[in-house]
């Protein structure tokens, strides 16, 4: 199991064009995923779930990966969340 801690410094926070590109990635790989904020957590490949998170700019955020594939999901979601925050 691998647990992260990330922050969205997009401006919009985690609405829906990164929220996804997050739930793309993560259904490409069979780890579980969860997604924790403020006391709430749901399940990286369901877009619904992570909306109604609505998890703004610049808040801390966790992601747990649990699975045979965990290092690799850990590492592209990595990515994608650092792509997220390059966006304009």
């Amino acid at each position: 199991m691998i647990e992260h801690k990330y922050k969205i410094v997009y401006p919009f926070g985690l609405h829906a064009r990164p929220a996804t590109m997050l739930v793309s990635k993560a259904n490409s790989y069979q780890s579980e995923m969860i997604l924790a904020f403020s006391d709430r957590k749901v399940n990286l490949k369901s877009i619904m779930g992570v909306l109604s998170l609505g998890v703004p700019k610049d808040k801390a955020f966790t992601i747990t990966f649990n699975g045979k594939d965990e290092e690799e999901a850990h590492r592209a979601i990595t990515r994608v969340i650092s792509d997220i925050n390059e966006l304009e």
